[in-house]
């Protein structure tokens, strides 16, 4: 009987040397996919911000706002590190708001959010059949 227990030590201890290095080896891929999830989550949240800064600088120019003061609205809206245009070309006014994703790409400079809005400008519509 003494052999015997001496043999299913030996092969739990050898299942247990199995489980390590399976661990070792699945542990990296797995921390690599969460990552992976962080960074497309945290661009989502980004491309969301932009997309929200681009429609209020729009709606802010087209009620009027000097182009400064929709781009000011829009930076706002989305954050600091942000980048912010207006362009108008009547009666169309457009604001273009881009920003960097936290993260992108493991910390490499190559993940962008970007989002555009345009708005018809409120002083171009048409009142009661006058301008």
């Amino acid at each position: 009987m003494g052999g015997h227990r001496r043999e299913q030590d030996l092969a739990a201890d050898r299942e247990r040397g199995a489980v390590t290095a399976e661990l070792a080896v699945a542990l990296p891929a797995v921390v690599l996919v969460l990552v992976a999830v962080l960074v497309i989550a945290a661009a989502g949240i980004v491309q969301l911000r932009v997309t929200d800064a681009a429609r209020a600088g729009a709606r802010a120019a087209a009620a009027g706002e000097t182009d400064a003061r929709a781009a000011e609205i829009a930076q706002r809206t989305a954050g600091d590190a942000v980048s912010v245009s207006v362009h108008r070309a009547d009666p169309w006014v457009t604001v273009t708001v881009a920003a960097p994703v936290a993260g992108g790409w493991f910390g490499g400079r190559g993940l962008a959010a970007s989002a555009t809005s345009t708005a018809w400008l409120e002083s171009a519509v048409v009142v009661g059949g006058t301008q």
